[in-house]
C-alpha cells in the first residue's frame, strides 16, 4: 500500500447541495422492489445457474412477494433467452408479476430481446448505455452529443417495437450506466432526452434507474446526487426513480436507504447481496430494516432460513453466519453480560408488548427462527446464558445464587475444553454435579405427631454413606434435617428454598432447590426432581450433602451407625 495514497487516488467531490432535505426524511412505506438475482446476480457467479436452479430461484422470488423480477439478458446468452421463453411458454409467470429483461443500446440486441418476449402478458425492457467520462473517452470514444444520440435513438426504437408488439404490455426502463461516476448535468441531459423520446406521461411512466455501478463515494454524497436528480429532471411526475446500488465500499445498504429518503421510488438488488464484485445491494437487509421500524416491507421473509437455503443452493454462495437477519449466528449471544440482559428482558416481556429487547433488533420468531440459538455458551459466557439454556430446553429455573455457583462449574469445563457447549452438554454437567439421575428413591414416610409436627422416616444416600433417617419437625424438610443431624458431626441447616413444577398433568414433576449451610464453613446447593414435591425436596438435601462430602466437609458422629 502507498504511504501517500493521494498520489494515486482522489476523493470523490461533494455535490454542494446545501439545501438537501433527505437527512430529515423518514421511510414510511416500502419501495417498489426489483429482484435482479437472475440477471445481475447470476452473471457474477463462478458457475451461473442452470435452468433448474433459475426456476427454483424464480419460484422463491414469487413466493416472497416480488412483483418485478429481472429474469435475464436474453440477447447476450442463449441460456437466458431459453429461460425467458420457458417462463412464457409454460405460463410460469403469475398475472401480478412483471418480468424484466436487459439489453444494450444496439439494434440487433434489442430485436433479439423483443423476440424473447413474444407472448408475454407484460414485461419491462431495460435499456442501458455507459455515460461516465471514463467510458465516453477511453472505452467508447464518443463525445457527449453522441452518447445522447445513442440513448435517444434506441429508446425510440424500443418505443416503436413496443407499439408494434401489442399482445405484450411493454414498460420501459433506462439506466445511464455508471451514474455514480457521471457528471450530474450530463446525467440530467441524457435522462431528459430519453423521457422525451419515450413520450413519458403520468399515465405512461418511464423507469429511470440511477445505478451506483461502482460505489465511489460515501452514502451521503450518493444521496445528494439522487436528490439533485429528483429535483432537477424534467417530467418528474412521469418518472419512477429507481436506485441500483452496488457495495464496493461496503455501504450499499446505507446508500440505498439514503437514496430512498432523497426521492427514490424503487430499489434494484439481490437477496443477500449477490452480484458483481462486492455485490448488489442486499434486499433482505433493506426490507427487514424497514420491518424493524414498523414499516411493512411487503416482502415475506417469515421463513428466512428457507430463503437462505434456496439462495445458497441456487447461487452456490454461502450466506455469512453474521449476515444481518439471516446468518446462523446473528441472533446468538455468547457474551455473559449480553445473555444476562436478554434473559431478564424475556422474563419481563408480556405478549403484545412493543419489541424492546437488548441485543435483538427483531424478534427471531417473526422470521421463522426459534429462540433455541439466541443464547449459546462458550468461554465468554456467564450465568445468564447457562441458566437460560437450562430453562428454555429443560424447564429448570435456577435461583440467582445457584446460577452463580453452577456457572463456575461450567466455566471450569469450558476452560478445560475451550469448546462451545450445547444445552444438552450443560444439562449433562448439571446432572453430574447435582446427582439428578443417580440419587436413589428416598421412600419417605411421614405421619402426624400432633401440635403441628410431623414424624418422617427415609433413607438418604450421602455419597460416602447411606443412612436411615428418622426425625421430627414442623414439616417434612425440618424433620429430615433433624434426623440427618443426628448422624452428622457438623449441623446442617436450610438457608433458602425454591421449588417449581416442570410440565403439566400426569407427566408433571417438581423441582426443588435448597441452599444448605454445613457447619460453619460451607454453603452449598442441592437439587432434586421428583413427581412428589416432598421427595424432590429431600432429594435436594441429599444432593447438597453429597456435594459437601465430595469436598471433604461432611463428617459423621462416630457413635452413630450407618
Amino acid at each position: 500500500m502507498l504511504k501517500q495514497p493521494n498520489t494515486k487516488y482522489r476523493a470523490f467531490a461533494p455535490i454542494g447541495l446545501t439545501d438537501r432535505t433527505w437527512p430529515d426524511a423518514q421511510l414510511t412505506q416500502a419501495p417498489i422492489w426489483l429482484s435482479t438475482d437472475l440477471r445481475d446476480g447470476n452473471q457474477a457467479l463462478i458457475e451461473p445457474m442452470d435452468v433448474q436452479r433459475k426456476l427454483r430461484m424464480f419460484e422463491m422470488l414469487v413466493r416472497i412477494g416480488f412483483k418485478e423480477i429481472e429474469v435475464g439478458f436474453p440477447s447476450a446468452s442463449q441460456t437466458d433467452f431459453d429461460f425467458v421463453r420457458r417462463l412464457i411458454e409454460e405460463d410460469l409467470i403469475p398475472d401480478d408479476v412483471t418480468i424484466q429483461v436487459l439489453t444494450q443500446a444496439r439494434q440487433p440486441l434489442i430485436e433479439r430481446t423483443f423476440e424473447s418476449l413474444r407472448g408475454a402478458r407484460k414485461a419491462i425492457v431495460h435499456l442501458y448505455n455507459a455515460c461516465a467520462p471514463v467510458m465516453r473517452k477511453v472505452v467508447l470514444g464518443l463525445d457527449e452529443d453522441q452518447i445522447v444520440e445513442l440513448a435517444v435513438a434506441h429508446t425510440q426504437m424500443i418505443r416503436r417495437m413496443a407499439d408494434a408488439q401489442r399482445e405484450t404490455e411493454i414498460g420501459f426502463e433506462y439506466s445511464p450506466e455508471m451514474f455514480s461516476g457521471t457528471e450530474l448535468a450530463f446525467s440530467k441531459r441524457v435522462v431528459d432526452a430519453v423521457t422525451e423520446a419515450w413520450g413519458a406521461t403520468p399515465e405512461r411512466k418511464v423507469i429511470i434507474n440511477l445505478p451506483a455501478t461502482v460505489e465511489h463515494s460515501t452514502p451521503n454524497i450518493f444521496a445528494d446526487m439522487v436528490e439533485w436528480m429528483h429535483r432537477h429532471v424534467e417530467r418528474r411526475d412521469s418518472i419512477i426513480l429507481s436506485i441500483h446500488p452496488h457495495n464496493d465500499r461496503g455501504t450499499g445498504t446505507a446508500a440505498a436507504e439514503f437514496a430512498l429518503m432523497a426521492g427514490g421510488d424503487r430499489i434494484e438488488g439481490c437477496l443477500f447481496g449477490s452480484g458483481e464484485r462486492t455485490g448488489n445491494v442486499d434486499i433482505v437487509n433493506i426490507a427487514l430494516n424497514l420491518y424493524t421500524q414498523g414499516v411493512s416491507p411487503e416482502l415475506d421473509f417469515s421463513d428466512i432460513d428457507e430463503v437462505r437455503r434456496c439462495a445458497e443452493h441456487c447461487t452456490q454462495l454461502p450466506v455469512h453466519p453474521r449476515h444481518p437477519y439471516a446468518g446462523d449466528l446473528v441472533y446468538t449471544s455468547f457474551s455473559g453480560s449480553h445473555q444476562d440482559a436478554i434473559k431478564k428482558a424475556f422474563a419481563a416481556r408480556k405478549e403484545g408488548d412493543i419489541w424492546v429487547m437488548p441485543y435483538l433488533p427483531v424478534d427471531p420468531k417473526d422470521l421463522g427462527r426459534s429462540y433455541d440459538a439466541v443464547i449459546r455458551v462458550n468461554s465468554q459466557s456467564g450465568k445468564g446464558g447457562i441458566s437460560y439454556l437450562l430453562e428454555a430446553e429443560y424447564g429448570v429455573e435456577l435461583p440467582r445464587r445457584l446460577q452463580i455457583e453452577f456457572s463456575q462449574v461450567v466455566q471450569a469445563v469450558m476452560d478445560d475444553s475451550g469448546k462451545e457447549l450445547s444445552a444438552a452438554d450443560i444439562w449433562g454437567i448439571f446432572d453430574r454435579e447435582y446427582g439428578i439421575s443417580e440419587g436413589p428413591a428416598l421412600n419417605p414416610v411421614t405421619s402426624e405427631v400432633g401440635a403441628g409436627r410431623v414424624s418422617l422416616r427415609a433413607q438418604a444416600d450421602l455419597g460416602v454413606r447411606r443412612v436411615q433417617v428418622q426425625g421430627e419437625g414442623t414439616g417434612p424438610i425440618d424433620a429430615f434435617i433433624n434426623g440427618l443431624n443426628a448422624h452428622l458431626a457438623s449441623a446442617v441447616r436450610v438457608l433458602d428454598y425454591h421449588e417449581h413444577s416442570i410440565g403439566s398433568g400426569a407427566d408433571a414433576k417438581a423441582v426443588a432447590y435448597l441452599e444448605l449451610r454445613v457447619g460453619d464453613a460451607l454453603t452449598v446447593f442441592g437439587v432434586g426432581i421428583d413427581a412428589n414435591i416432598v421427595s424432590a425436596s429431600l432429594k435436594a438435601i441429599a444432593s447438597g450433602l453429597r456435594r459437601a462430602a465430595q469436598r471433604g466437609h461432611l463428617k459423621f458422629n462416630a457413635n452413630v451407625a450407618a
